[in-house]
């Protein structure tokens, strides 16, 4: 108890000294901002590589930034199965001792580390970024590039295992942030512009997670694919100067809220994150349950492209 005091206070003073924890970070920063603060005592660098994108705790180990701990995205609880569907937000207090375990006190800057070799990494950070913003932690940022453009910028690379020292987080949960299949039900009443945030060929059903029941997508959704955001080769990188020629794409009711879902809430973070962050839309929400919990319920109505609506009635034996 006294040493969380203790930490706690020290957040605090670091705070009121003015550190990058007190300055407004932005939600996308480059290797030269990173090199500049990783060694402040306000910084929290989260690798968070995985075997979605071909890391794993060996390649923390065979490099990483310095200063940067192994947050694993899929080594670590950042999502849990609940009720038989995957990747839902896990409960409040096993996330802050997830968080304050790898390091991370309440008045630190964390910036977020992908791999940056595809799109569907990003949404590693995106997701993890989404999760610190539930736990009402704003002072969170991605790497742009990740691990992958911090080696190209011909930065510093550490090898080696790393233990924490751990930390002091308390989260203030933002309730509001997550919705809920109920509040999906009842999109129209809610005043929710549902926003499906995957590949065209699930979007139109053509193609389905192992977990959903049936293919296809919410009726009334519209596609934004969060593959769209990212550019890249060797690096790939959340592409800011995309964000408004994608979005124009699409035709989104401004007096709805905007809920950005996808299979299981991983690509959907993308989206949500283009759509929240980086554009600025107020109240954005993401639907962590996505199709593998919407399509769990038979009563629920599933949308293909093939026929539209006459596909709804098929699905009921219409």
């Amino acid at each position: 108890m006294i040493r969380n005091m203790f930490r706690a206070g020290v957040a605090l003073a670091v705070l009121l000294a003015g550190g990058v924890a007190a300055a407004a970070v932005p939600p996308l920063v480059g290797p030269d901002w990173l090199a500049g603060h990783r060694g402040d005592a306000d910084v929290a660098v989260l690798d968070v590589r995985s075997p979605i994108d071909g890391g794993d705790e060996v390649a923390f180990a065979d490099g990483h930034i310095p200063g940067s701990v192994d947050a694993g995205y899929t080594s670590h609880p950042w999502r849990v199965t609940k009720d038989g569907v995957v990747g839902k937000l896990p409960p409040v207090s096993e996330l802050e001792s997830l968080v304050g375990g790898l390091g991370v006190d309440n008045g630190d800057t964390v910036v977020i580390v992908p791999a940056g070799t595809g799109p569907t990494d990003f949404g590693s950070a995106a997701r993890v970024y989404w999760t610190f913003r539930v736990l009402g932690h704003d002072r969170v940022t991605i790497l742009n590039g990740g691990y992958r453009g911090w080696v190209a910028a011909g930065n510093e690379v550490a090898t080696g295992t790393v233990s924490p020292q751990p930390g002091y987080f308390d989260a203030d949960f933002r309730e509001g942030m997550v919705v809920s299949t109920r509040d999906v039900e009842n999109a129209e009443t809610r005043g929710i512009q549902l926003v499906d945030a995957r590949p065209s060929d699930y979007f139109k059903g053509d193609k389905k997670h192992p977990e959903a029941r049936v293919a296809g997508t919410i009726p009334d959704a519209v596609n934004i694919q969060h593959q769209r955001f990212l550019s890249g080769g060797d690096v790939w990188r959340f592409d800011q100067d995309r964000v408004d020629a994608v979005l124009g794409d699409v035709s989104l009711d401004g007096d709805r809220r905007p809920v950005s879902f996808c299979n299981t809430g991983h690509w959907a973070s993308t989206t949500w994150f283009a759509l929240s962050e980086v554009r600025g839309e107020d109240n954005v929400g993401l639907y962590d349950g996505s199709m593998v919990e919407w399509t769990a319920d038979e009563s629920h109505p599933v949308q293909v492209a093939k026929q539209g609506l006459a596909r709804i009635l098929d699905f009921f034996g219409g």
